[in-house]
């Protein structure tokens, strides 16, 4: 089977997450980039990487890297790419999306035009036609300029993988699915240890964590646009992915998750998006205000991502929020908490310095994941097994 480069964006800030995650599928990794890892893989590592990675936001089959300065040299090359290798006869291809940095070409309209008319060219001359028909499957090309060089790959994602299609409602200031598996495969949480999120809103958090107990692949609940390149990827190869993700799947994994939340509607929504992701069995969701934050046992973990203002008349509220999340964390014997915000006096309210703090782009909005580390529980036998 031929071999490609393939391309996972990420947030930026997070791109140790998932190499790790590509290498623990088994490929090697090439580059690791601002906000992307590349590795090589083959038609069956397309569908793998769609259905297993947790923190990439798409995947793309790169087909071409070149400079470029000017337009016309942006023709040429994007016209000596072999486009007949990816791109049957009917298929429709065109740059979805441009990006510039530090580069002489910037403008999105232009990049689009060009390229397409250069592809358009390309299999014209191959195919010895009149014009391309486009009647056939879509292949959407996402297209990177940095420092005048270009990278040109086809998304075989299609939706962005934080689409898992469990959260159809969504509260006021959701984070991505994407984001909230990244951060917690940051910590040193497992199923064995509890979480709580004292923010869940539409119950991002609890559930993605309760996917990562059961084993569940993000993405086996949704289909990719590249299900219909038969000319790349043989139907089998989607099945098989599938087959692996089904059979690694242990949902009957004894957890403590819970989410809470002030709004009821809320948590009425998170059960429901949790239902979807079949963990709802998995989860305990409560109304409670974060004043009302405890718990009987010890070692456990808040993961969170509290209010942090983005209207001015909620700003006032702020410290006083913290201060209620500090006194609260404080209370809880032995606890961990790890907490994202773009609040930057979160550390002041808090009543304590961050254990680690890692700068991270939630979008465009700059945000700080605080990491308040408890201390490990004691090593205790049971049976045969020695757990920590």
């Amino acid at each position: 089977m031929e071999r490609y480069e393939l391309i996972a964006p990420c947030h930026f800030g997070l791109e140790a997450v998932l190499k790790k995650e590509v290498v623990d599928l088994g490929y090697e990794v090439t580059e690791v980039e601002n906000g992307r890892v590349t590795f090589i893989g083959d038609a069956e590592a397309i569908c793998r990487a769609n259905i297993f990675l947790r923190t990439a936001e798409r995947v793309l089959l790169k087909v071409g890297s070149f400079k470029a300065v000017t337009f016309d040299e942006l023709f040429e090359a994007t016209r000596a790419i072999p486009w007949e290798k990816y791109l049957p006869k009917d298929g429709k291809c065109w740059v979805k999306k441009a990006s510039s940095i530090s580069s002489k070409l910037f403008s999105p309209s232009d990049i689009q035009r060009i390229m397409k008319k250069a592809i358009a060219r390309h299999m014209q001359e191959y195919y010895d036609l009149d014009r391309m028909p486009e009647t056939g499957n879509e292949y959407p090309l996402r297209v990177f300029f940095y420092k005048d060089q270009v990278t040109v790959g086809i998304d075989t994602s299609g939706e962005s993988l934080h689409k898992r299609g469990y959260r159809q409602m969504t509260s006021k200031a959701p984070i991505t699915e994407t984001l909230a598996a990244a951060l917690i495969l940051l910590t040193p949480w497992k199923a064995d240890r509890i979480l709580v999120d004292p923010f869940c809103g539409s119950g991002t958090f609890p559930i993605e964590a309760a996917m990562i107990a059961a084993n569940m692949a993000p993405g086996m609940n949704r289909s990719f646009l590249s299900e219909s390149w038969t000319n790349l990827i043989p139907k089998k190869c989607w099945y098989d992915a599938i087959d692996e993700a089904t059979e690694m799947v242990d949902d009957t994994v004894k957890v403590d998750i819970q989410g809470y939340d002030i709004d009821g509607e809320v948590i009425k929504a998170a059960r429901e998006n949790a239902e979807r992701a079949g963990v709802d069995h998995m989860i305990h969701f409560q109304e409670r205000p974060v004043a009302q934050l405890s718990h009987p046992k010890k070692y456990g973990f808040i993961i969170t991502n509290p209010p942090y203002g983005e209207r001015i008349e909620e700003k006032k509220n702020l410290p006083a929020l913290y201060k209620t999340i500090g006194e609260r964390f404080k209370a809880l014997d032995s606890w961990s908490m790890y907490l994202i915000t773009a609040y930057e006096d979160a550390e002041r309210y808090i009543g304590r310095k961050a254990d680690k703090n890692r700068k991270i782009y939630n979008g465009m909005m700059k945000t700080y994941y605080y990491q308040f580390m408890g201390p490990k529980p004691p090593r205790r036998k049971t049976g045969d097994q020695v757990e920590a």
